[in-house]
């Protein structure tokens, strides 16, 4: 695609179009997270994680994101401390444990920097459409565009709950650890409400446009991959073969 930015204002996910310095088709970022996760998640996938975080990082330049350039690798290498390097200062068992939770968080931490470059810079309109000029089942693509919409609706109004606690007096970690029982009840209830009430919504917001019908509808921004999507592969297959060849 082009590698213009976009005019100011805010996408359909909540995210400045104005920063996106590099524009990639859906169905190449689609498919970075799909190839990621399968290596990643493999046995004897955490020799890929270098690789992944490094991808990861890139595109989060290539969309202006710098604080979560900034924050994948230090949030990995402080993972990858407790995994690796705590065992050895401290031989016990539960640290054992630990860092054997560690070293598989890890992975999450490694293909989520690629998931998020998805969730952050991907509009539902644009996805879907990437996803029926693939072939992909009408099934998968309504639910996959429901869900691409659905997590930052629901990390929104999880910020609102918190915020409202907050407000309250009922909230932080003083609150938590004195009554970890009533603050996750109070937590989590409103945010069960939240989403029955989000669910519903974006379910007839999604019928109003169309999704589900037997129509085929007209894209207004037809998906098209171009020199930024080549770029991409070759960039991660060029990472996934320096990882094999090491």
């Amino acid at each position: 695609m082009t590698a213009t930015p976009e005019p100011a204002g805010a996408g359909a996910t909540g995210v400045p179009r104005a920063r996106r310095a590099v524009r990639l088709d859906p169905r190449t970022k689609a498919l970075l997270v799909l190839a990621t996760s399968v290596v990643v998640m493999a046995p004897g996938g955490e020799v890929f994680i270098p690789a992944a975080l490094a991808l990861g990082v890139l595109l989060a330049l290539g969309e202006g994101a710098w604080a979560q350039a900034l924050v994948l690798p230090l949030a990995a290498a402080a993972i990858a401390a407790v995994a690796y390097l705590l065992p050895m200062a401290l031989p016990y068992p539960a640290v054992g444990v630990v860092a054997a939770v560690a070293a598989y968080v890890l992975r999450f931490v490694a293909v989520g920097g690629i998931g998020l470059h998805l969730v952050r810079s991907t509009p539902p309109t644009e996805f879907t459409a990437a996803l029926r000029a693939a072939r992909i089942p009408r099934a998968i693509t309504v639910s996959a565009a429901v869900m691409l919409r659905f997590v930052p609706t629901i990390i929104a109004e999880a910020r609102a709950v918190r915020d409202a606690m907050r407000l309250r007096g009922i909230g932080g970690w003083s609150g938590m650890l004195r009554h970890p029982v009533l603050s996750i009840e109070r937590f989590t209830v409103p945010l069960i409400a939240s989403s029955l009430r989000v669910a519903e919504d974006l379910s007839a917001a999604a019928l109003l446009r169309g999704l589900g019908s037997t129509t085929r509808p007209t894209a207004m921004r037809p998906p098209r991959l171009g020199v930024a999507d080549l770029a991409a592969v070759l960039v991660a297959a060029a990472l996934a073969t320096a990882t094999v060849l090491r």
